[in-house]
């Protein structure tokens, strides 16, 4: 299976099933949830691998646990940009795709045997690399598969709920992540009860489990380009068909026709002229060796990569603190504090699909005005709860619950946001970006800017509660959420037409 001699004249085993459309786009999402299952499933178990087996002070837990969960978002944003110009040079994305997952697997075992900080650290930069491997590589192996054209509704195909649907624009396109999301916000819940009830045997035992099935689709995956050399006939569409092909080429030509009355805060803009997306032909020679570069002159991709960042800074604000002050209230242990997260991941799960519908419909600026205006006050009311009885147990699972709902609406838009500008500009100078385009470039954009919000995150929200106490460091992230609210209204989905000059 790893000969490095290339005989094609016989067949691998189950080649056409292994080459499969959606044999490899499960293969990804696997690969993505995995991930972030296992970034997530020690979260409330690591100030009790502090304190247990590394024998920190509980003095020094808060800004260990901040620590270790910032290795890992720095370590993914330094090897996210190698990952994403590796994806676009290599002929096979296999091999690196491997690499991502070895590294887990190091990972995993360091923390399990892991007794020192400096141990631990290292099994968290392992992950960070991972990560970057893992979404870069794993995303570019979807477009090749599929195309740019047909990437969204085709990565969108994995339904959350284990059926296969038919989904039909890029909006649809984050509708896998609500599966994936769960990994990350539904794990902290899971190792919670793993650890109380079999301690670190049975956590770890889940995740060498996990890693173990996605290293075997890993390995059985055929990229449809090895495929076709075996003599598999490969559609350049995919396994859609023409009915699918039409459907995308009469929504072209609806998206292209001029609008005059379109919404004051729509997204959508007229795309029948491409000039406004031509790049100068004089480019730096740095640009032809990394062509997103150019890209980034556009206010509405900056807006959409700073919105991806801060959904990370909140994502990674709550990893680092709920832990801690379920145990400081309420005296949680592992099993109670990781039940809180249950709230986060569930309307993550349930209204994910809802969001990326509105964005569909109502377009990214609209979404995203709305959900951080609405997370201002919802983190205002993390202010409420405080230590004491059941009521206030409650209370505080009630509020996560809202930040829940907030949460959940954050990341479509920044994801269709960041594709529609980087395909138009694809579309307006094809010769600029060659065939694949620089879509594995903004992925590794993405997971780099990602990755700093979770490194930024846990710092923040572990040095503000410290500094000024619990209430008013949640102050401070509904502060954050308004100023990226403005950024949103300004800039995503284009310019208001008020804002405009002339």
């Amino acid at each position: 299976m790893f000969s490095f001699k290339k005989d094609y004249s016989k067949r691998p085993y189950g080649l056409k099933w292994r080459s499969n459309t959606l044999f490899i786009v499960a293969t990804v999402g696997i690969g993505l949830f995995t991930d972030l299952f296992l970034y997530a499933l020690v979260v409330p178990i690591l100030p009790s691998i502090l304190k247990d087996k590394v024998g920190v002070p509980d003095k020094d837990i808060q800004s260990d646990v901040s620590g270790l969960l910032a290795a890992y978002a720095a370590a993914s944003v330094i090897t996210s940009p190698f990952a994403g110009v590796i994806a676009d040079r290599l002929s096979s994305r296999r091999a690196p795709f491997l690499v991502g997952l070895l590294a887990l697997l190091l990972a995993t075992v360091l923390l399990f045997v892991g007794t020192t900080l400096p141990v631990l650290t290292i099994a968290r930069v392992l992950q960070g690399v991972s990560s970057a491997f893992v979404w870069t590589v794993g995303l570019a192996l979807c477009l090749e598969t599929v195309g740019p054209k047909n990437l969204g509704k085709t990565i969108g195909s994995v339904c959350v709920v284990g059926r296969v649907v038919k989904l039909e624009s890029w909006t649809n396109y984050v509708q896998i992540f609500s599966f994936v999301s769960v990994g990350s916000l539904g794990a902290p819940a899971i190792g919670g009860v793993l650890y109380e009830k079999t301690g670190y045997p049975g956590v770890f035992g889940v995740a060498f489990a996990l890693l173990a099935v996605d290293f075997l689709m890993r390995v059985l995956v055929v990229e449809k380009k090895v495929a076709k050399r075996y003599g598999v006939e490969i559609s350049p569409e995919g396994d859609d068909g023409p009915a699918t092909q039409q459907q995308d080429e009469e929504q072209g030509d609806q998206e292209q026709q001029p609008n005059e009355e379109q919404p004051l805060l729509s997204s959508k803009k007229p795309t029948n002229d491409k000039d406004a997306w031509k790049l100068n032909p004089n480019q730096p020679k740095i640009a032809h060796m990394i062509p997103i570069l150019p890209c980034l002159a556009n206010p509405s991709l900056l807006t959409s990569l700073l919105v991806a960042m801060v959904q990370a800074i909140l994502l990674g604000s709550f990893d680092a603190t709920v832990p801690l002050v379920a145990r400081s209230y309420f005296a949680f242990d592992s099993l109670k504090a990781g039940i809180l997260f249950l709230p986060l991941g569930a309307f993550d799960l349930l209204l994910g699909p809802v969001f990326g519908w509105a964005v569909d419909r109502y377009g990214t600026k609209i979404v995203a005005v709305g959900s951080y205006t609405y997370l201002i006050p919802a983190f205002v009311l993390l202010r409420l709860p405080h230590a004491g009885d059941l009521h206030q147990m409650l209370l505080y699972g009630g509020c996560l619950a809202i930040c829940g709902v907030g949460l959940a609406g954050i990341g479509a838009p920044s994801l269709v946001e960041a594709g529609a500008v980087v395909e138009k500009y694809y579309d307006a100078n094809p010769e600029f970006f060659g065939k694949e385009g620089p879509y594995a470039q903004l992925y590794g954009l993405q997971s780099m800017v990602f990755s700093a919000g979770l490194s930024l995150g846990p710092e923040i929200a572990g040095q503000l509660r410290l500094a000024i106490g619990y209430g008013d460091m949640n102050a401070v992230l509904a502060g954050i959420c308004g100023v990226t609210a403005v950024l949103c209204f300004v800039y995503l989905g284009g310019r208001p037409r008020f804002l405009k000059r002339g």
